[in-house]
């Protein structure tokens, strides 16, 4: 024992542990421990992780990388590695993120082209069908008016003749009600242009008072229902010229006093008589 130790009169404990428990590093091989008076002696290791082999560290514990490593610090290698495969995992989740994105918009452009397609069809048949609705009940109704058609006429010609009175003349303006309410129109006034499409000419004359084809005269009124013609309208028709005289007897050259000769054949035929105004 040294000199100190024997003056101190108490036991002197060295520590003899090649690792540092209170840094972790491994001490050199020259280097011991210090002797702390009061110690007891060596502590035993307690616990199964607490216990280490001559020149290397506790069981459970990472032995060092390389040179100058510390215990749990992993190698450079395997970080970058493991860096490696993480950033290919993360671009083959965002490919696959890409992909099923451009997919769902692929098909979100053909439901809604297949949408737009359904309700452009949808409203081209609901107009279809109320086209072909208001044709069948416009249809209809004229057929009906076209029927009652004779029966106006007659009642604008008892009208002409002052007979519409009494019982009769409320049926009748009863009737003109219902018939306008449906729609029924009448048409043709006196001098109005003619017009091939909705008046019928029957009767044809020449007049210096007119500059062009027009109706002198209605004979009988046209009807109409919205653009359907029922019936056109009866006309007399006056074109621009002179006004043709009427022919009368005595009025050819070479008749004498008036007389009207009608020529008669080579020979005598039967019926046939030269009349003048000589033999009556």
């Amino acid at each position: 024992m040294s000199s100190q130790e024997e003056t101190n009169g108490k036991p002197v404990i060295r520590d003899l542990r090649r690792i540092d428990p209170t840094t972790g590093q491994v001490r050199d091989s020259g280097q011991g421990g210090s002797a702390q008076p009061g110690s007891r002696g060596p502590s035993k290791p307690r616990g199964k992780h607490a216990a280490s082999k001559p020149g290397g560290a506790s069981f459970g514990a990472a032995g060092p990388a390389g040179p100058g490593a510390r215990p749990g610090q992993a190698r450079p290698g395997t970080d970058r590695a493991g860096a490696d495969r993480a950033g290919a995992d993360r671009a083959d989740e965002a490919a696959r993120a890409a992909a099923g994105l451009q997919a769902a918009e692929q098909q979100l452009a053909e439901r809604t082209a297949d949408l737009q397609r359904v309700t452009a069809e949808y409203a081209n048949y609901r107009k279809r069908v109320e086209r072909d609705r208001a044709a069948v009940r416009e249809q209809a109704v004229a057929n009906v008016l076209y029927g009652l058609v004779p029966v106006l006429d007659d009642i604008g010609r008892a009208r002409e003749h002052e007979e519409l009175v009494g019982g009769f003349k409320s049926v009748a303006e009863s009737l003109e009600a219902a018939v306008t309410k449906l729609g029924l129109q009448s048409f043709g006034e006196d001098g109005e242009p003619f017009d091939p499409n909705v008046h019928e000419a029957l009767m044809h004359s020449y007049s210096p008072d007119v500059t062009e084809p027009t109706c002198v005269k209605i004979l009988q009124p046209g009807y109409r229902v919205g653009e359907r013609i029922l019936r056109p309208a009866r006309v007399e028709v006056a074109e621009p010229g002179e006004a043709e005289a009427p022919d009368e007897p005595g009025d050819e050259p070479g008749d004498a006093g008036g007389a009207h000769h009608q020529p008669s054949g080579s020979g005598d035929a039967p019926g046939r008589q030269e009349t003048s105004a000589d033999d009556e």
